[in-house]
């Protein structure tokens, strides 16, 4: 085959240049055409270096075939591929450029339509782009037409490429003109992930090589239109059938429609699985088990749920209630109720009660979301094995920022709308149907609202520093992409500002609204925390955890160093892509925002301030707990893991790895075609390169797996939570409160303490409560806080249940005791069994100036009508 020592060590790519001819009865024209290419690069052997030719006879029924093999014969260089019947150009140049081996791959049609002198314009642009695709273009302004079509046939190709243009690759004038040069690693990738038989295969090659961030850039050519062209006008409508029929099979890596959605619902099956492993200790006993690490935090959930599923039923505002935090009451807009889940469920919270919803929330929120992240990897990342971006999505959803999270805030587990949006913003960028999916847009993030701002923002922010990172890496797109992303946001906003007027208005100038919620200036990560595992990772420790995060929830980091150095060893292999660049940019920028405003080095005194500081003042970023931008790597990380999967997974871009006949058969040898003269492949040399692809697999894989596997999430354990007091559940407060009183549990609840948040939720939210846990505003400026404003009383009682010690009362504290009850209207003083229960109901006594009563499991002051 004329592969020198050095080639035969490299293997593929080892040949500088390929070109593949696809042929189908061209008996006529082939030899003209085979007798030019090779005098062409004989003329400059020094530029051209070693090269190959490869025919893929497409099933010809005259004696195309024959006269490869001849040619064959006289040139070693020159090979044959045959195949089993004709198929169309796409079968045909899937065959050659599988069985290629050069640097760069040269497709052109057997008519040399396009002389083969202009290879020497599309190498320097090739060149000049270090990589990707130099494509002919008649399209070109500067592109030289010397014989033309009828006019007819040229007016409906350009009709039929306009109708492709925006069907699959907008921005590309002429996707049909046969003389295109690629990088050959990258041909190989594309080819082999192809579907298409006929002649869409240019568009999906081409949207391949987009899609992937590799440039593809117009050439200007010579053409001259030659007699028995096999490409008819119509046979641009075919294009359409073909792409078409592509988008139904789930694009590139679909296996037909069949075998796609079978394939996708045994992935969304798993997803499922996990997710209810995570959870099984929640789902054994739903209404006594409590999630171990939540804090008060189930509580509040449950108690949203429940709230929301009676303000829907009884027709109330869905915004507001005083069912907490009496008198004042809450804004449920400015609070993260979750209206777009906790409404749709009201049926399943008002039939199985609040602590079933909890549980179908994270299990099936956690599952969709890793399920549609696996969605949009298959899809825009030309992911050819949708196990590959299962994998990815697997670790976007289930990461440990995203586990610790789902302790108890499902705003950021329940994430199924992020890729969705992501989605739609990357098809405004294509130039996709701007209107429709600008509308769609404006729609999905309206529903996001309702399901959580602060994770919306996270997104928005992810998606910035991945445009902005791509925009950097492939200028020519982003230019391409600005002005239809802009017109779809701006469609979008015009959707969205009607719709979510009232409720944003209602969110921060309402009742109890409050304009952001301060965390300190020490709320970000330590550079520590993206090294070490999480307290619920399969090799975390809790004690290394706790002491580099505020708390189990917000466990915002903890990747471990083995996924942050298999995620460098990513971008050094692919860093050829574009978007493997990108989306390593914006995990690295979200990782340094999430240090927060001051980045302590470890191991020193040093403190550095942080990016996190232009933010930290600004509106809504005040209200932001900066680690928590650390759960962008997430998906960034999932989808450069998808992209390294797939390929070192997928074996058909390997020399004989496609099943195809003319290709590396059991033997080691090219397949027979019958015909005197074919090449019959490189033997053992072969065989050497396959089995070293298969070593740097195995070895690939096995890191993703040692990487991956001490952060594999475990169980979240849970603990038995207390019933309910048979003298709230069996509805016995009723006859000592009258209508407008409240009951007051002691102590008052507030955020660290919010069990009788659950007795509302459990038993029916048919009396109100003073303090509470949600947020609210506090003081003339109307800053946010956790809880209700503190009161003398509430303070006391709290205090008392922390310390186990009986204050000196006197009077001055039963003064401000009486004058407490009856701001918070009390008609009834609660005091459940409970740690320091004993000092409690002895201060209560003293406060009292009288001793409580048993009913109902608890201790009651019954207190005077309130005045």
């Amino acid at each position: 085959m004329g592969l020198s020592k050095d080639a035969a060590k490299k293997g593929t790519g080892s040949v500088d240049l390929t070109v593949v001819v696809p042929a189908y009865n061209e008996e006529h024209r082939l030899r003209p055409t085979l007798d030019a290419i090779r005098a062409h690069l004989r003329a400059d052997p020094d530029r051209w270096g070693t090269w190959e030719l490869i025919v893929v006879d497409d099933g010809s029924t005259d004696g195309t075939a024959a006269i490869a093999a001849e040619a064959a014969v006289d040139e070693p260089r020159v090979r044959l591929v045959t195949g089993d019947g004709n198929h169309g150009k796409g079968h045909a140049l899937r065959q050659g450029v599988l069985a290629s081996r050069g640097r760069r791959v040269l497709v052109t049609d057997a008519d040399l339509a396009t002389p083969i002198d202009e290879l020497d314009r599309l190498d320097q642009q090739l060149t000049a782009d270090g990589g990707g695709a130099a494509i002919g273009s008649r399209a070109h302004p500067d592109a030289r037409i010397e014989v033309r079509q009828l006019a007819l046939r040229e007016w409906l190709g350009r009709l039929g490429n306009r109708l492709i243009r925006l069907v699959a690759v907008n921005g590309i004038s002429d996707t049909q003109c046969g003389f295109k040069l690629f990088d050959g690693e990258q041909a190989r990738a594309a080819f082999a992930g192809s579907r298409l038989d006929g002649w869409g295969i240019d568009v999906e090659i081409l949207r391949f090589f987009r899609r992937s961030g590799w440039p593809v850039t117009e050439v200007p050519v010579r053409w001259s239109h030659q007699p028995g062209s096999k490409v008819r006008p119509l046979d641009y409508g075919k294009v359409l059938l073909e792409l078409v029929r592509l988008r139904a099979a789930g694009g590139a890596g679909g296996a037909g429609s069949r075998g796609v959605l079978r394939t996708d619902l045994a992935i969304a099956g798993l997803f499922l699985l996990a997710s209810f492993f995570l959870y099984k200790g929640l789902w054994a006993d739903l209404h006594h088990a409590y999630l171990a690490d939540a804090g008060s935090d189930q509580n509040q959930w449950e108690w949203f749920f429940r709230v929301t599923a009676e303000n829907v039923v009884h027709l109330r505002n869905p915004l507001f209630t005083t069912l907490q935090n009496f008198p004042d009451g809450v804004n449920l807009m400015a609070n993260t109720v979750m209206l777009g889940i906790s409404v749709p469920l009201t049926p399943v919270t008002l039939a199985f009660g609040p602590a079933v919803t909890w549980a179908l929330v994270l299990t099936l929120g956690l599952a969709a979301t890793a399920f549609c992240w696996h969605r949009l990897f298959a899809r825009r990342l030309i992911v050819h094995s949708r196990w590959a971006a299962a994998l990815g999505g697997a670790l976007a959803a289930f990461a440990p920022p995203m586990i610790s999270h789902g302790n108890a805030h499902p705003n950021f587990l329940v994430l199924f709308m992020i890729p969705v949006l992501v989605e739609r913003a990357l098809r405004l960028c294509d130039g996709e149907r701007v209107v429709r999916n600008g509308v769609l847009l404006g729609l999905f993030a309206t529903y996001q609202i309702f399901l959580g701002e602060e994770a919306l923002l996270l997104a928005v922010m992810g998606m910035l520093l991945f445009a902005l990172s791509y925009a950097a890496v492939r200028r020519d797109v982003a230019r391409a992409a600005l002005r239809p992303l802009l017109r779809g946001l701006g469609i979008a906003t015009l959707v969205c500002l009607p719709l979510l007027a009232f409720p944003l208005y209602w969110q921060f100038f309402g009742p109890q609204s409050y304009h952001s919620v301060l965390h300190g200036d020490n709320a970000g990560n330590s550079p520590l925390a993206f090294l070490e595992y999480s307290g619920r990772a399969l090799f975390g420790d809790e004690q290394t955890a706790d002491a580099l995060a505020m708390n189990r929830t917000e466990q915002n980091a903890f990747y471990g160093w083995p996924l942050i150095a298999l995620s460098v060893g990513i971008l050094v292999w692919l860093w050829r892509s574009a978007a493997v660049r990108a989306l390593a940019w914006t995990a690295f920028l979200a990782a340094l925002l999430s240090l927060g405003q001051r980045i302590r080095i470890p191991f020193t005194d040093v403190v550095l301030p942080g990016p996190w500081l232009m933010l930290a003042d600004q509106p809504l970023f005040e209200s932001v707990i900066e680690s928590r931008v650390g759960m962008i790597c997430a998906p960034a990380l999932g989808a450069m893991l998808a992209l390294a999967v797939d390929r070192l997974a997928d074996r058909r871009g390997e020399l004989g790895e496609s099943g195809e006949r003319g290709e590396l058969g059991e033997s080691g040898e090219l397949g027979e075609s019958g015909e005197p003269g074919v090449a019959t492949g490189l033997g053992a040399l072969e065989v050497a390169y396959r089995r070293q692809q298969r070593t740097i697999r195995t070895i690939g894989l096995l890191a993703v797996a040692a990487a991956l596997l001490p952060i594999v999430p475990t169980t979240l354990p849970v603990r038995e939570r207390p019933d309910v007091p048979p003298f709230i559940a069996e509805g016995m407060y009723r006859s000592y409160v009258s209508k407008g009183e409240t009951v007051v549990p002691v102590p008052v609840p507030d955020p660290g303490n919010a069990e009788a948040l659950h007795w509302q939720s459990a038993s029916g939210p048919g009396f109100s409560v003073p303090g509470g846990y949600f947020n609210g505003p506090w003081g003339e400026d109307r800053r946010g806080i956790y809880g209700a404003p503190a009161r003398y009383t509430s303070n006391l009682l709290r205090d008392v249940r922390n310390s186990g010690q009986v204050p000196e009362i006197n009077a001055q504290w039963r003064a401000q005791a009486r004058y407490d009850l009856a701001f918070w209207k009390a008609g009834v003083v609660v005091l459940a069994p409970q740690p320091n229960d004993a000092v409690l109901n002895e201060t209560v006594e003293k406060l009292l100036g009288r001793p409580a009563k048993k009913v109902g499991g608890v201790w009651i002051w019954d207190l005077p009508p309130a005045r």
